[in-house]
């Protein structure tokens, strides 16, 4: 709502949890969840760990790929981290290329192998 200019910042959106979770106003729609406990030993603390989450800044190409990311439903991180998702699903995640495989270079005789006539067919 911020970034689309409809509200001046999160405290200002109806159905925001950010009062909640940086005023530390009551409100019953929202659950303290764990991760949320884990910002500080007590409300003032919790408030201003969550005040600071939001002082940082995300480039634009990040954005995009986070933006990406969750509208595909792909993983976004590096190639080791999608191998791992891949070996935990046993399933290709992630975008396949688009368009005709890379061309080979020739063989040592200097054959090009990807331009042979197929045989037997």
């Amino acid at each position: 709502p911020v970034r689309a200019g409809m509200v001046k910042s999160s405290a200002h959106h109806r159905w925001s949890s950010y009062r909640a979770n940086v005023q530390g106003k009551d409100n019953p729609l929202v659950t303290i969840h764990p991760e949320y406990k884990r910002l500080g030993r007590n409300s003032a603390q919790r408030c201003a760990a969550y005040r600071e989450l939001f002082k940082g800044h995300v480039e634009a190409e990040d954005l995009n790929d986070i933006r990406s990311a969750w509208q595909t439903g792909t993983p976004l991180g590096n190639d080791r981290f999608r191998d791992k998702i891949e070996e935990k699903l046993k399933c290709k995640v992630g975008y396949s290329r688009r368009g005709r495989p890379k061309r080979l270079e020739p063989d040592e005789d200097g054959v090009d192998t990807d331009t042979l006539p197929l045989k037997g067919i």
